[in-house]
């Protein structure tokens, strides 16, 4: 082997030639984080901010938020804006998930690569080009290389699929073979020894980001599929029921509805939300096939469920199935870190829901692929919509699935805190830090705003009648307050609360959610309120808006009325703050701690 080489475990297959490399120690969440058209950074808060991915050899930790990651590599890949290669430190089954789908659906593919230490993660950052060879073998200076002739064959199967999973997988043109042979290869990526069944799935592959979305879900369609297990959909794209009328372009509008159309021919319920777990919570043990970065982390730690966060595309092979990789949060449900949370203030009512959110996204931010153990938080009431609110800011900033935190959810008093060697400690600083991060307002912060964002994830009845004790009369006619929610909570929420809110002024759109809306609910610089600690984080990646505030909901309620953003600083937040990279230290910090879940 050459001296100036990394040996890397490829898990796809491929070779990158000679190509520029970009590496970062802090995990990207593609969705959000890369525009799927060009290939450009547009996550604000990440070190690679505005640099093109396109024919690099990109170098990660791993992934990290959303499970429509990829999604996002399919359309780079479909869009000849990809990556020559992606080099990662650690296994991740999203991002090689998107190259799969691509080599099994559209005859493209690029190298997914994961490098076994630290220390041969580390020396790609001191590497200007590179490039990758099937054998997984990374060249870091090509000048020095010694050329590959030979392609190695692909390693033994270390999956055992049952008699029933070999004769589907041989199905060589059917839906349910071509699923088959998917979940088996992640199987492979994600170490599982076998398959475990599962009582139910929820597709999050719904959102519409750009064509190959759409034709994957065509091809199942045309090819026979139907979904074996009972299977929910995501929040889409659009207000199935009205995007016209909201004004939502034909060019989106339409496939965005013909692909909900699609996944409900392939057997799903049209559910279209974000927060399954609302309307029917999963029983604790019970194993799911679930996508949806909040509705993973909520069912497997609140509710005390099974299930791995299944990358989009991987969701569908998955209910098509009736089958997914037995890893993850199937099997590994003990903490590796500590979170202790007892140096934090004493915090009113009024802004607890506020509390909930940032210390999910710090929480996160420190064990970005760990499952934590929070301490601390026992005596903090804490409501179905607060741990809801943890559950998406958490699972926007780590890559694990799971969480415990003792006092609130399930699991968490088996274990003994003092038996974790590592050991964070969350303050009032860090969610300072947060909250100015994600926009959070300063006392003389007090700008005019546009729009109130509320639910997401979607809103649940409670916080529609918390809304109605907040709100009173009529909002100022330059604020719009647009609340997101399943057409199933509006359908059934009391009347009496939906017609005062439509009377002060609130709109409710269903069926989609803030992450997948754009013009013309938002309209371009819109100053936005949001007390969403997930949205303020994407928010500014997704859509050309202007300023984005966080806010508990009684803040977004008093920005509602006054048409300004809130005036007030929370007493609990210090009033010194100088954040600039404390989230991003925090990722790199904890990655070189190696706090890995797998």
């Amino acid at each position: 082997m050459a001296p100036f080489s990394v040996v890397g475990q490829p898990l796809v297959r491929g070779i990158a030639g000679v190509s520029e490399i970009v590496h970062s120690d802090v995990p990207l969440s593609f969705w959000g984080g890369v525009d799927p058209k060009s290939g450009r950074v547009c996550d604000a808060r990440h070190p690679l901010m505005g640099i093109s991915l396109k024919g690099k050899i990109v170098a990660l930790p791993g992934s990290r938020g959303s499970c429509t990651a990829s999604q996002v590599i399919l359309e780079l890949l479909i869009g000849d804006v990809a990556p020559a290669g992606i080099v990662l430190r650690h296994r991740d089954e999203i991002i090689s998930l998107g190259v799969i789908v691509a080599e099994e659906f559209f005859d493209r593919s690029i190298p997914v690569v994961r490098v076994d230490n630290d220390d041969d993660y580390a020396r790609l950052a001191e590497a200007s080009r590179a490039s990758i060879f099937a054998s997984g073998r990374i060249s870091l200076d090509p000048c020095h290389d010694v050329e590959e002739t030979v392609v190695e064959a692909a390693a033994a199967r270390n999956v055992e699929l049952s008699s029933e999973d070999l004769l589907v997988e041989r199905e060589k043109s059917s839906a349910r073979g071509r699923a088959m042979r998917i979940v088996a290869r992640v199987a492979e990526i994600v170490g599982a020894k076998r398959l475990v069944d599962v009582s139910r799935a929820h597709i999050d592959a719904t959102t519409y980001i750009g064509p190959a979305s759409l034709r994957f879900a065509r091809a199942l369609v045309a090819a026979g599929g139907r979904f074996k297990v009972p299977t929910t959909t995501n929040a889409c794209s659009v207000d199935l029921g009205r995007w016209r009328e909201i004004g939502v372009p034909p060019d989106i509008g339409e496939p965005a509805e013909a692909l909900a159309d699609a996944y409900v021919k392939l057997g799903a319920a049209p559910t279209f939300t974000c927060a399954p777990y609302l309307d029917d919570p999963p029983r604790p043990g019970e194993d799911l096939g679930w996508s949806e970065s909040n509705a993973v982390a909520f069912a497997n730690s609140v509710c005390g469920a099974r299930t791995q966060k299944n990358a989009d595309f991987l969701d569908a092979c998955i209910a098509l199935t009736g089958r997914a990789p037995l890893a993850g949060a199937h099997v590994v449900r003990d903490p590796a870190c500590l979170v202790d949370c007892r140096a934090l203030p004493e915090v009113d009512a009024r802004d607890r829901d506020a509390l909930w959110g940032l210390a999910g996204y710090v929480v996160g931010a420190l064990a970005p692929r760990a499952v934590p153990l929070v301490t601390g938080l026992a005596d903090v009431p804490a409501t179905e919509d607060d741990l809801k609110n943890f559950s998406a800011a958490f699972a926007t900033t780590s890559g694990s699935p799971l969480f415990h935190i003792q006092g609130h959810t399930p699991e968490a008093a088996a274990f003994d805190p003092t038996a974790l060697r590592e050991t964070q400690t969350l303050d009032a600083s860090a969610l300072r830090d947060a909250w100015l991060s994600l926009g959070g307002y300063d006392d003389a912060d007090v700008d005019a705003i546009d729009l109130v964002a509320l639910g997401s994830p979607h809103a649940s009845l409670d916080e529609l009648s918390r809304l109605d004790h907040l709100v009173h009369g009529r909002k100022p006619d330059a604020v719009r307050v647009v609340v997101t929610l399943a057409r199933r909570t509006l359908e059934a929420a009391d009347p009496a609360v939906v017609r005062r809110l439509l009377h002060f002024g609130v709109d409710f759109i269903v069926d989609t959610c803030w992450c997948m809306l754009n013009a013309p609910v938002i309209l371009p610089n819109d100053r936005i309120v949001t007390n969403s600690a997930k949205y303020a984080h994407y928010a500014s990646g997704l859509v050309a808006c202007g300023r984005v505030h966080f806010a508990g909901l009684a803040g977004c309620a008093d920005a509602a009325l006054s048409g300004r953003a809130p005036s007030r600083r929370p007493p609990w937040l210090l009033r010194r703050a100088t954040f600039s990279t404390t989230i991003p230290r925090l990722f790199v910090a904890a990655c070189r701690r190696r706090l890995v879940l797998f």
